[in-house]
Parts: C-alpha cells; structure tokens; sequence
C-alpha cells in the first residue's frame, strides 16, 4: 500500500516546471508527528502551494505572456487551482471522517494539469 501524506509532502503538475508542497492543516489527527492529510486537503495557497511555472497556454497568464511574446511559450508563476478532490488511493483509511491521501493521489487542475502527490511525506505509516 502507498504511503500516507502528511504536512511537506511533494507536489508536481503536469504543466508546471516545478515541484511544491502538500500543507495539511488539521492538527488533531498526525501521521509520524506531522498533520495529517485527506482527500479534501485542495485549497490553493492553503493545501497546495505553487509549483515554480506554469506552462499552460490555459492559464490565462501563460497565454498573455505567450501572445505578447508573438507566440513563444511563456511559463508564469503557478497558481494552482484544483477543480476537485484527490483521488481516493486509500479508500479504507480515513482521516478526518473522508479517504487519506497518500503517495500517489491526483487531483485535476483548472488550467489542463494533473497534480500528484510524488512523495506523501510519510516514510513508515502506510495506508490499508
């Protein structure tokens, strides 16, 4: 079973040439002395922070910068914005009443990215 993540987990995007952190904020329930974290742990600049630049010509800002460079790809600052929960990959371990997250979990992002969670964090507690 993949392991669970817990605050300072890693964070990559699929359109972003850079990796962040998964800040899990819920202070009573820890895994190996650090927050846990769920499925529902997805608010931007909250849960997940930013991951270097954005390459999506579907972030509007990517797509200004590209234009206003004649069409040479742009990358801008990520400002990740999840459009739903991760994946559920553990779905008999809850923390918080819903599924945990683990190493592995994706959740979709609003400008064409897939963010997953590279590394949850926890190195001994693995999920059922």
């Amino acid at each position: 079973m993949p392991p669970n993540a817990n605050l300072g987990g890693t964070i990559v995007c699929t359109m972003s040439l850079g990796s962040g952190s998964l800040m899990a904020v819920r202070p009573n329930v820890l895994i190996e002395g650090k927050p846990a974290a769920n499925v529902m742990d997805m608010a931007p600049m909250v849960n997940i922070m930013p991951m270097g630049a954005c390459t999506s010509l579907a972030n509007p800002t990517v797509a200004a910068a590209t234009a206003a460079a004649l069409g040479v790809l742009t990358p801008q600052p990520c400002l990740p914005v999840p459009t739903g929960p991760w994946t559920e990959l553990a779905p008999l371990t809850k923390i918080g009443g819903m599924g945990a997250l683990v190493t592995g979990s994706t959740c979709n992002c609003a400008w064409s990215g897939v963010i997953m969670l590279t590394n949850g964090g926890a190195t001994k507690t693995v999920s059922n």
